[in-house]
Parts: C-alpha cells; structure tokens; sequence
C-alpha cells in the first residue's frame, strides 16, 4: 500500500479573488447578460492563468455591478478561508486621477501610518489594474471598491496591528499562489530548497515570510541565500545543522521571534504562543522591576507589552531587546543539538513593524558580515 502523503494544494491570495470579482462585474456592467461563472485571470507573478469560481454576481439599482467570490488559499491554516469577498465595481468619473479607481470598503483594514490609507498594495492593484484596464472602453473610467464583510472581526484576530494596519485585514502578498507553509507536506519542498541552498552557501538568511524576505535584500543580501521556513523554524535549523551549514542568521518580527527565547520552534499560533509571558520572562531576567513585569504580563498583546516596554525608558527596552536576540541564539543552537548532535552557529536580527532592525545578537553581527562576503 502507498502510504506517500500528497503533495500539499496551493490555493490563491486575497487579490486574486478581488480581481477575479472586479472583471466578472466589469463584464456585466458591459453585458447585463454576461454572468460569468468563473474568471480567468493573469496571475502576473507568476505569469500564468488562474480560473476563480465566482459565487454570485448583481446589477444593483445605482448603475454598479457586485461579485462575490470566497477565498480559497489551499491545504494552509488559514483564518480566511471561505471568506466572502465582494468586489464593487462602477463607472468611475471623468476627472478621476486614474483610469481604474481603486478603494477599501468596510472589513479592508486602513494604514495608520499611511494616512489611513486602504490595506491594498502593490500586487492587489497592479493585478487589478493589469486585469481590467483591456476592459475598459475608450474615454470611460472605472471605480473599484473592495469590500470584505468579516474582515473587522478577522483583522482583530491577526498581527496587523502590530504592522500598522486596523480595523480590518490587508489585501497583501507579492504573487497570486497562496503556498501551504503552514501544511506539513510543505515542510519536505522547504528542506529541498535547503539542501540546495546548503551545497553552496556556507552561511544562510532564514526569514519566516514576506517582510523578512524583502528587508533582507534592502540589508544587502543576496537574494538567492534567503530560505523561507515559514512557521517551521525547528526543523528546519536542525536540517541546516545536519547539512553542515556552518551559520544562520535568524531575520524576522520581534513580536515573533520572541517565541524561539522561550523554546517554542513552531511559531504558527495554532501550535502555541505565550509571547506575552515569554516577554515578560525576559524582563525580568534583566531586573525589569515587578510591577512593570506584571503589566506587560497581562497586556492584550506582545505588541502592546513592547509599547509599554518603550514607554517606560528606551535603554532598558534596548536591554530587554538585547536579552531577548542572545536568547534565542542559545535556545536555537540547543535545539539543533538536542535534535541532531550537530553544532550550528545562529544569530538573530529582529525588526520593528516599520521594518527597522531594533535589535541583533551579537552572533548576528558576526553572521551578518558572512552573509555578505562568503
């Protein structure tokens, strides 16, 4: 009998499902009687074709057309799976800035720190833009308005926040293909790009996601050393330190990697968390008084414990921060050892949600140099 498990199905990103929702109400808003049943779509990263079902499609009394799709991101734990997205589409005015006029409907979080604009970025609206634009008549112009109705409630359960982002989720993502990172089938395709990464580089950038991916070429690194673990930080520096890598730098969230400095190697929230105490162990290793101890212990968030952390004297949050990085090099080359009776050299930078390093081991800095010549 074949017990060899399938391969984990990738699934698509947030934007996908707004676009294909976009055209399908662009085609009734041109045709009445064109109720497509599915969208095929240019993915554009990667350059290829996506058939998206669309789920119900309606003229409305003001002239505009809504579509409505659900997101399907695959064989991933993934809190908006199924979610309704309704794509609202019009003509737009004469004098708008742009052909395609592209907002952010209730349950799309706004960007504090960009003067609340909508959570829409770059790929969602090159994707929109790409998709659409062929569409359009000449001298009309279109208005695009993206709505998701349980993002409110699904924002409240995620890290946006802590990036900046409110009241909603984020139409974010580089690429249309939404892989399964969190399935364990994904973890064998990781360690393949490891193994291959491993016969070449001595030394190698893990980085959990997108955020860490892109800082780390801003930082200088070449793209190609960069390994996504996704949330399976532990096996995979085990497989380096079986390799024979001899270093990882460690580049990711604070308010994530501070998991690690409590010995938790699987950073998705559905395996554990307990960053709030993690943090708060941490402050009192470094003689963080108790009564400060004992509010960023209770404190919603890690995030909001770290505010608090700030809030207090920027020296001793450098401190915790300090205690915090050489920790996790500790934790992690135990871990390798424990697991592998290999060494393996980590260090660790971590970045604030403005994607500012605030913090690096002192490993890290060795590392980060090795990086960048070997």
């Amino acid at each position: 009998m074949d017990t060899t498990l399938p391969l984990p199905r990738s699934g698509y990103t947030l934007p996908v499902f707004a676009c294909a929702g976009a055209v399908a109400a662009l085609r009734c808003l041109l045709d009445s009687g064109d109720r497509s049943a599915t969208i095929i779509l240019d993915l554009l990263n990667p350059p290829q074709p996506a058939d998206i079902p669309i789920a119900q499609l309606a003229p409305l009394p003001d002239g505009s057309v809504l579509a409505i799709t659900h997101s399907d991101p695959g064989d991933n734990l993934d809190l908006t799976r199924h979610t309704p997205i309704w794509s609202l589409v019009a003509w737009g005015q004469s004098d708008q800035p742009e052909p395609i006029q592209i907002e952010g409907g209730e349950g799309v979080g706004r960007q504090v720190n960009q003067a609340n604009a909508p959570a829409i970025y770059r790929y969602a609206r090159a994707l929109i833009i790409h998709n659409l634009t062929p569409l359009i008549p000449p001298g009309k112009t279109l208005r695009v308005t993206i709505i998701l109705p349980e993002g409110r409630a699904l924002g409240d359960r995620t890290s946006n926040a802590a990036f900046g982002v409110v009241e909603g989720l984020s139409l974010l993502g580089t690429a249309g293909l939404s892989e399964p990172l969190s399935a364990p089938g994904q973890l064998d395709q990781a360690r393949d790009v490891l193994r291959d990464k491993a016969a070449r580089y001595r030394h190698l950038v893990f980085c959990l996601g997108e955020n860490g991916l892109d800082l780390a070429v801003q930082l200088g690194i070449e793209g190609d050393r960069r390994v996504k673990t996704a949330n399976w930080l532990g096996p995979m520096l085990v497989e380096a330190g079986q390799l024979g890598v001899a270093g990882v730098l460690l580049l990711g969230y604070h308010g994530k990697l501070v998991k690690l400095a409590g010995g938790i190697f699987h950073t998705h929230h559905h395996v554990a968390d307990g960053r709030q105490e993690i943090l708060a162990a941490c402050c009192a290793a470094v003689g963080v008084e108790l009564p400060l101890v004992q509010s960023i212990l209770t404190a919603k968030t890690v995030e909001a414990g770290l505010e608090i952390l700030r809030q207090q004297e920027a020296a001793l949050a450098q401190l915790v921060y300090q205690y915090m990085v050489d920790r996790i090099d500790e934790r992690a080359a135990a871990y390798v050892y424990a697991h592998a009776a290999q060494s393996l050299i980590v260090g660790t930078m971590v970045f604030d949600r403005q994607r500012q390093i605030v913090a690096q081991s002192h490993l890290a800095k060795d590392l980060f140099n090795q990086v960048l010549v070997d």
